[in-house]
C-alpha cells in the first residue's frame, strides 16, 4: 500500500505528522477541485472577454503576494492552525460570493480575484510551513509524490462529482450543494490540523534574513529565480489552457473529461515517481519533464477536436509529476541548508512564494499588455509559446543547484 512505502526507520511520530498533513492536503484540494473548476469559464461565458479572466487571475496573484508580505509575520506569532483556518474561511466566502453575484460575477472579477488570492495566501503560508516542519530530506520525495497523487485523485473525483450534482440538482441548488460539501471538507482539514504536533518558533520575524541570504548563497538565489520563472509559466497557463479547451469545443463536459484524463495520468505518473525518484536522479526527471511539457505546447496549438485536447491532457499529466515532485524536494532541501534555516524557515518559505507569485503576476501583466497590440487569437498562440519556456529556465537553475550540491 501507498502508506507503507516509507522506510521502516521513520518513527511513528514522524509517520503520524506526515499522514495528517497529507490528509489536510487531500481534503483541501478535493474541496477546491469540487467547486473551483468552473470559475474561469463562468467569467468567460458572462463577458466573452479574455481580459476579464486575465485580470481576475492577476488579482489572485497580487493578493496572494500581498498576504505573504503583510501577514507573513503571523506565522511566527500566531498558531499556524489559525492562519490555515483564515485561508479556508476566505476561500469559502469567495465561493459564496460567486454564487451571490450570479450573472453579474464578471463585473466583480477584481474583487473575486483578490478574495481568492487572500485565501490561497493564508492557506499556503500555513501549509508550506507545516510541510517544512514535518518532513525531512529522507521523507520529502515520499511526501511530495504522495501529495501529488492525492491531488490527482482530487482532480479526478472533484469535477465528475460536481458535474453529476449540477446535472441532478438543477439551477442554483446544485451549486449550493457543491459549496456546502466543499465547506465540510475544509472544516475536516482544519480538524486534522489540530492533531499535528508543531514545533515551537522562536525569534522575531525578519524577512531581510532571507533577502540577505540571496546575496550570500548562490543556490538560494538560483532557487528564487527558478520559482520566479515557474510563476511566469503558471500565471498564464493556469487559466488559459482550460479556457482554450472550452473555447475550442464549447463544452463543459469536454473540459471535465480533459481534467479527468489529466488527473488520472498524473496519478499514475506520481506513483512511478514515488518509487523511482531519488536525490541522485532528480535532475534527470526534472529535465525530461520540462522538455516534454514544452514540446506538448505545440500539440495544443494545433488541437481543435476533443480527442486532441485529451491527448494533450494525458501528455501533460504524465510529464508534470516528473518535473514537479523532485523540484519541490530540491526546493525544501535548499531552504534546509540555508543560513539559520531552523530559526528563519518561515521567512525563506515566504520569500520563495513571493518570487513565485511575482512571476505569475509578471506573465499576466505581459499577457494583458500583448492583448492591446495584437489580435487576441494570434497573441494567445504567441503567448503560449513564449510563457511556456518558464519550466525550461527552471530546469537550468535546478541543474546548477544539483551540480554544486550532488547530495541534493
Amino acid at each position: 500500500m501507498l502508506l507503507n512505502r516509507l522506510s521502516q526507520d521513520v518513527s511513528d511520530h514522524e509517520r503520524k505528522n506526515l499522514y495528517l498533513l497529507l490528509a489536510i492536503g487531500l481534503l483541501y484540494t478535493l474541496g477546491i477541485f469540487l467547486s473551483n473548476i468552473f470559475v474561469n469559464i463562468f467569467l468567460w461565458k458572462q463577458s466573452e472577454d479574455i481580459q476579464v479572466v486575465a485580470f481576475y487571475n492577476l488579482f489572485i496573484a497580487i493578493s496572494q503576494t500581498l498576504i505573504y508580505i503583510l501577514f507573513g509575520k503571523w506565522a511566527k506569532k500566531i498558531d499556524r492552525i489559525l492562519i490555515l483556518r483564515a485561508g479556508i474561511t476566505l476561500i469559502s466566502i469567495f465561493f459564496i460570493s460567486v454564487l451571490a453575484f450570479g450573472e453579474n460575477a464578471a463585473h466583480y472579477n477584481l474583487l473575486l480575484g483578490s478574495l481568492l488570492g487572500a485565501g490561497y495566501g493564508f492557506f499556503w503560508l500555513a501549509f508550506n510551513v507545516l510541510t517544512f516542519e514535518v518532513t525531512e530530506p529522507y521523507t520529502r520525495d515520499f511526501f511530495n509524490s504522495t501529495l501529488g497523487m492525492l491531488q490527482s485523485f482530487s482532480g479526478m473525483v472533484g469535477p465528475i462529482t460536481a458535474g453529476f450534482i449540477i446535472t441532478v440538482l438543477t439551477g442554483y441548488t446544485g451549486y449550493l450543494t457543491i459549496f456546502f460539501i466543499s465547506f465540510i471538507l475544509f472544516i475536516l482539514a482544519v480538524v486534522c490540523s489540530f492533531f499535528i504536533e508543531r514545533r515551537e518558533i522562536e525569534g522575531t520575524y525578519a524577512l531581510r534574513v532571507a533577502l540577505k541570504e540571496r546575496q550570500e548563497n548562490v543556490n538560494w538565489k538560483r532557487l528564487l529565480n527558478a520559482h520566479f520563472f515557474q510563476g511566469t509559466r503558471e500565471g498564464v497557463f493556469l487559466f488559459l489552457v482550460g479556457l482554450l479547451v472550452y473555447m475550442g469545443t464549447q463544452s463543459e463536459m469536454t473540459v471535465g473529461i480533459y481534467n479527468f484524463i489529466y488527473a488520472a495520468t498524473s496519478l499514475l505518473a506520481y506513483q512511478v515517481v514515488a518509487r523511482v525518484v531519488r536525490p541522485s536522479n532528480r535532475i534527470k526527471f526534472i529535465t525530461f519533464g520540462a522538455i516534454s511539457l514544452y514540446l506538448a505546447i505545440f500539440w495544443l496549438l494545433i488541437s481543435n477536436l476533443s480527442y486532441e485536447f485529451f491527448i494533450f491532457g494525458a501528455i501533460v499529466g504524465i510529464a508534470f509529476p516528473l518535473f514537479f515532485a523532485p523540484y519541490m524536494s530540491i526546493s525544501y532541501d535548499v531552504i534546509g541548508k540555508a543560513n539559520q534555516a531552523r530559526e528563519y524557515r518561515i521567512e525563506y518559505i515566504i520569500l520563495r512564494e513571493i518570487f513565485l507569485n511575482l512571476g505569475r503576476g509578471t506573465s499576466l501583466l505581459l499577457f494583458l499588455l500583448g492583448l492591446l497590440f495584437m489580435d487576441q487569437s494570434m497573441w494567445i498562440q504567441y503567448g503560449i509559446v513564449i510563457f511556456g519556456v518558464g519550466y525550461l529556465i527552471v530546469n537550468i537553475y535546478l541543474a546548477k543547484i544539483v551540480k554544486d550540491s550532488p547530495e541534493s
